[in-house]
């Protein structure tokens, strides 16, 4: 007797579901026999993380940053930055639930009128009014949510094609899929087109960062590494405190709240 798949967005969701618990689980799994003896605290899965870096880097060297490379050099920066913004746009709309979700009133008014601002007066989000309003953006995302609500991040974990993220943060990507507005967008075509085109515009956004990266006397994997847990530190933590909860007095403070710089390329 056989067994039919699902086929289509059911399926998708079906794997998206099972996928991020089950990798975090196996990483856990091997952390024992991966750690070393003067391994990181925050990373004792190096071993395992350097060798996934390595598969990420093949990966972008042969496919991600040439299609970035081309994008870059054959659409004009003026509808790329539209494209940059729509996307920026949706994921205002997530920010808002986790604002929301993590009590931060400010955060969740902003958001809210950054989507409906630009969504209605920016074309669908192509111009950012809301900024040349002066409504800062408050990022967050479901795993910064669970951070709010003291769920330690976990031991750093690299991705498949994901990169740099953590256990926590792992779990939550399903809860951050069906967050994302593009899931809405039917039929199946020009819904996975968009996705493509994300991924090329994020990879592109990151082609000077990775040149200077790539260029630098430093462990690119410990560099990439350390900044990323210490913005995903002081994200969780909220304005005005550090990643331990202590008492930030410095004039930045307020920065953490989703407005810190980006994550390096990998």
């Amino acid at each position: 007797m056989t067994h039919s798949l699902p086929a289509g967005p059911a399926c998708n969701r079906m794997v998206g579901r099972r996928l991020a618990p089950a990798l975090a689980l196996c990483v856990l799994a091997l952390a024992g026999c991966a750690s070393g003896p003067n391994a990181d605290p925050r990373d004792p899965l190096e071993p395992y993380n350097r060798s996934m870096t390595r598969f990420n880097d093949g990966v972008d060297a042969a496919v991600l940053k040439p299609v970035a490379t081309a994008y870059q050099q054959a659409v004009p920066a003026m509808a790329r930055t539209g494209v940059s913004n729509f996307f920026a746009n949706l994921g205002d709309a997530w920010s808002f639930v986790n604002n929301t979700l993590q009590l931060r009133a400010e955060g969740a008014l902003a958001s809210f009128f950054r989507f409906s601002t630009n969504t209605f007066l920016g074309l669908g989000g192509v111009l950012d009014v809301a900024s040349e309003m002066g409504i800062e953006r408050h990022k967050q995302d479901f795993g910064l949510t669970l951070g709010h609500w003291g769920v330690p991040p976990g031991p750093y974990l690299v991705l498949p094609i994901l990169g740099p993220s953590t256990v926590r943060d792992t779990l939550a990507l399903p809860v951050d899929a069906k967050g994302n507005l593009l899931r809405e967008v039917t039929p199946d075509a020009p819904r996975n087109a968009l996705y493509v085109l994300r991924a090329v515009d994020v990879r592109s956004n990151l082609l000077r960062a990775g040149e200077v990266l790539d260029s630098a006397a430093l462990d690119k994997y410990s560099f990439t590494r350390d900044v990323f847990l210490q913005v995903r530190s002081q994200r969780a933590a909220g304005p005005g405190r550090s990643g331990d909860g202590t008492v930030r007095d410095d004039d930045d403070a307020s920065r953490s709240d989703g407005m810190l710089p980006p994550e390096p390329a990998q």
